[in-house]
């Protein structure tokens, strides 16, 4: 039988995604979430640099990363590099230091515009969970385990879902671009 609650979660996961996803991109103030993908090969492991270090705002636009093992400094140095952050990392023996610059204009546009491709992947992505749970009740109906009616209203049921589920997705967006359009 068509599982409801199972569609929901599997789409709000994708939601979930999504807003994580956009914490990851900075507007005014830098966070320290934004450094939470740059793994460091720390011991022959790659690890999050989050998970070796302690990580704070110095101010709006600069960040403080501190890390537990000095001999890690200059790996954990290239990995920001290496990550495209727009950021050069400045070592002071002890601590790295990220200075972020103000977002241009330009910048600004460029972020909207990647918010929006990541918006789209995520939406397809619900997509494809539409169309599993459709494939879904098309084979349940077909084996004759579903009548007709029962396979309308589930139908009608899981495009609800999307619907609500793409709307989410649309206001996370928005709001994410009006954010960072905001001066």
């Amino acid at each position: 039988m068509f599982n409801k609650d199972k569609c929901k979660s599997e789409m709000q996961s994708s939601i979930n995604a999504f807003s994580s996803e956009l914490r990851n991109i900075r507007t005014g103030r830098v966070s320290p979430d934004i450094l939470k993908s740059i793994l460091v090969d720390s011991y022959g492991a790659k690890t999050p640099i989050t998970q070796l270090s302690n990580i704070n705002n110095l101010d709006n636009m600069t960040l403080n990363i501190n890390l537990w093992d000095a001999s890690l400094l200059k790996i954990a140095e290239k990995a920001i590099l290496d990550s495209n952050l727009g950021v050069t990392p400045q070592n002071d023996g002890n601590n790295i230091l990220l200075k972020f610059p103000e977002l241009t204009a330009e910048r600004r546009k460029e972020l909207v515009k990647f918010i929006s491709e990541i918006s789209e992947k995520f939406k397809v992505s619900i997509r494809g969970i539409r169309r599993k749970y459709l494939d879904e009740i098309k084979k349940l109906e077909k084996e004759k385990n579903l009548s007709i009616d029962e396979s309308k209203r589930y139908h009608e049921e899981i495009q609800n879902i999307t619907d609500n589920s793409i709307n989410d997705i649309e206001k996370l967006t928005n709001s994410k671009e009006s954010e960072i359009l905001k001066v």
